[in-house]
């Protein structure tokens, strides 16, 4: 549906896109993740035809952007970060302004805003002026322009930011509700948001496209090691002592917590799953495992460290650190 070959956007010395190259697939929802100033905004801006490049090109089913910018955004609908609504209008009207610049036909237009209104459930409030809806009624309207003429590709540049908990989880079921018969790209810097709602992940940083693949590979691909970790009355030396001879492990970390219980993580090696082994282990010494779990690498883990490091590192450590016994608890 999209493809973006070595693009690049200057400011000045400023490089804000650097040679970005991807494709965007059909059927899935894409999440486009990085920090604040990663190049997200103007990544879309571009893919849109809202800014020009620097370098490369935009296709849009096989239309360049620029070269054929018609053509190319009847397959987009575009919900910008701030969106682009004209207050004093009531929502019918802004729809009905939005559904004859789009070019709609007379004809198809009124049931078009009401099966939209009703899809993105705004129906209620069509007669209110904009100015005085919500934050998240206004976000819906943004959506509902965006989703007019049906156009196979939805693009919502961070489409929560601003709205509170309840209004989040409702633009979100509106996400997965478009997906069914869209194709939709959302950027954020919500890691939560983010594993939430897409299937597939695009990391920027610095402009540059460090990772891309379902969020369940990433947490896979960059982690060498997963880890246990336990947490039993033992001490310590003790946790060592029956861990010692346990085959399958890397690494064991131990850190003593102030109501006298030790808390473990146990680095497994490549391809091993050693969490049958630790249990039986305990359990022959007669030392009982308050908590045993898996904690594999996160989202959360992947994203700091691809947009805090200037390459992409073979293996990967995750970025909760642990001390050897005898440190503050605190330090966890």
């Amino acid at each position: 549906m999209i493809e973006v070959r070595n693009l690049v956007k200057k400011y000045g010395t400023h490089l804000a896109v650097d040679h970005l190259d991807f494709k965007i697939e059909s059927g899935r929802i894409y999440g486009f993740l990085g920090p604040n100033g990663a190049g997200k905004s103007t990544t879309m801006n571009i893919m849109t035809g809202y800014l020009g490049a620097t370098e490369g090109e935009v296709l849009i089913d096989g239309h360049d952007i620029l070269k054929e910018p018609e053509e190319a955004k009847r397959h987009i609908g575009y919900l910008p970060e701030q969106p682009p609504l004209y207050v004093d209008m009531t929502v019918r009207e802004y729809l009905e302004f939005a559904a004859e610049l789009k070019g709609i036909p007379k004809a198809k237009r009124e049931e078009e805003i009401t099966e939209i209104e009703k899809l993105v459930k705004i129906k209620d409030v069509e007669h209110r002026l904009i100015k005085n809806l919500s934050k998240g009624y206004r976000q819906r309207v943004g959506l509902a322009q965006a989703v007019l003429g049906f156009p196979e590709i939805i693009i919502l540049d961070e489409p929560s930011v601003g709205l509170d908990p309840k209004q989040i989880i409702e633009i979100r079921e509106l996400i997965r509700k478009l997906a069914k018969n869209h194709t939709v790209i959302l950027s954020s810097h919500i890691l939560a948001e983010v594993r939430e709602v897409c299937d597939y992940i695009l990391i920027i940083s610095k402009g540059k496209l460090v990772a891309s693949d379902t969020p369940e590979n990433l947490e896979k691909m960059l982690g060498e090691h997963n880890s246990v970790e336990i947490e039993t009355e033992a001490s310590p030396a003790e946790v060592r002592l029956i861990l010692k001879n346990v085959p399958g492990i890397e690494c064991v970390e131990t850190q003593e917590t102030g109501d006298g219980l030790t808390q473990a993580k146990i680095t497994e090696k490549k391809g091993e799953d050693i969490r049958e082994r630790v249990f039986t282990a305990f359990a022959s010494a007669k030392t009982p495992l308050l908590t045993l779990k898996a904690a594999g690498m996160t989202l959360e883990d992947v994203f700091m460290e691809l947009t805090q490091s200037d390459t992409v590192p073979d293996a990967f450590i995750s970025g909760t650190k642990w001390e050897e016994a005898g440190t503050d608890a605190g330090d966890l």
